[in-house]
């Protein structure tokens, strides 16, 4: 027998939950669950989809976006076409525009490939021009001869600048992404140095380069102000396509960047096709930087390589490091920078919301690689 006051301590009061009984049914309240599958296969046509369906959502909210901002939607229609499409001459500066985006594209998407994280593709742009302009200041080799070992030497001044993270990481196991970046400013400073030191120009005094010689540049091809830079870009995209995805290099790079250690035991050079890709990258980084002083500036500016970084990191990602796709992100953010300048001389709308505008189609599109890896189910739980 329980006492009184026993009973009375030993009684669970009503208010408390009691365990769940397993053979008790659900009380018939579900709540949805994603379940998340990786996609084995995806056809070109569905990632085509994917690819607009994101621009036209990117397109929906850059448009609300502008019109709360005092720019009716059939005024951006308007703009857009006459800045991009309207006349021969539009369609030009966004060509000019496209082709060292192009060039700073591969230069990095090539890095990015061989899992070599390639953060310092300005500074590689600044050596290229400098070695390019050293050839140039200094009459280095005969007036016929003369673009073609600026050319050179801008790639070798690209090549040398690379190989210091490169080394870095392959010795002291430092990463590359530290070293590239901080490279930057170094090649930033020494820019600045001669550009305001030696290399000024002595008839303005403004720090920049005299101009070059007329065969000291690219030449025009003769339509509007595009130059060779833009079927250089062309040729260099086309010649990595065929490289990447047609030759053995191509294969074993890639063999190389989704499993190293496989590839190390199956007798691949690991060590020497990634040095060569990293140099490549750094190359193509210092081309991109002749072709800007010699095909668009004629002559080294102390901003000429700005923004490129950036663009050039978000060319490769969204391409997908593919050469084509490369090219066609290219145009399109070609596209997109002179459609905010136009925006900002002719609308007076403010810089910060041209990059917003920008930033929301980088989004979209990058958002839609998870819908192109991942195959979303829903389930019910109880």
């Amino acid at each position: 027998m329980i006492s009184g006051k026993a009973a009375e301590l030993t009684a669970v009061p009503e208010n408390i939950d009691r365990p769940e009984d397993a053979s008790a049914k659900p009380n018939g309240r579900f709540r949805l669950v994603p379940l998340l599958e990786i996609r084995q296969n995806l056809h070109d046509t569905h990632r085509l989809i994917c690819y607009v369906l994101s621009l036209a959502v990117a397109a929906a909210l850059s448009i609300t976006l502008l019109a709360f901002s005092g720019v009716p939607p059939s005024d951006l229609a308007s703009e857009v076409a006459m800045t991009a499409f309207s006349s021969p001459r539009a369609l030009g500066s966004v060509l000019v525009q496209t082709a060292p985006l192009v060039i700073a594209g591969l230069a990095t998407a090539i890095a990015f490939r061989s899992n070599f994280w390639n953060i310092g593709l300005e500074g590689q742009m600044i050596l290229g021009a400098i070695f390019a302009s050293f050839v140039a200041i200094y009459d280095v080799g005969p007036d016929q001869g003369r673009l073609v070992l600026m050319a050179l030497a801008s790639m070798a001044g690209g090549m040398i600048w690379i190989s210091v993270p490169a080394f870095l990481k392959r010795r002291m196991g430092i990463s590359e992404v530290i070293t590239t970046l901080l490279l930057n400013y170094i090649a930033f400073n020494l820019l600045l140095h001669f550009l305001y030191g030696p290399w000024k120009d002595p008839v303005s005094g403004f720090p920049h380069t005299e101009q070059f010689e007329a065969f000291e540049r690219l030449p025009m091809l003769g339509w509007m102000n595009v130059t060779w830079t833009l079927p250089l870009a062309a040729v260099l995209a086309l010649v990595l396509y065929w490289a990447l995805n047609f030759s053995r290099i191509g294969y074993l790079l890639d063999l190389n960047s989704s499993n190293a250690q496989m590839a190390k035991a199956v007798g691949v050079p690991v060590a020497g096709l990634t040095l060569a890709a990293i140099l490549a990258s750094g190359a193509i980084g210092g081309f991109a930087g002749f072709a800007l002083t010699a095909g668009v500036e004629f002559r080294m500016t102390q901003d000429f390589f700005s923004g490129y970084l950036f663009s050039g990191v978000l060319i490769a990602f969204l391409g997908r490091n593919h050469p084509l796709g490369v090219v066609l992100v290219a145009f399109f953010m070609a596209i997109l920078l002179l459609v905010g300048q136009s925006l900002q001389v002719f609308f007076q709308v403010p810089p910060a919301l041209v990059q917003l505008v920008q930033a929301i189609f980088i989004i979209c599109v990058a958002a839609s690689e998870f819908f192109l890896t991942y195959r979303m189910h829903w389930r019910k739980t109880a």
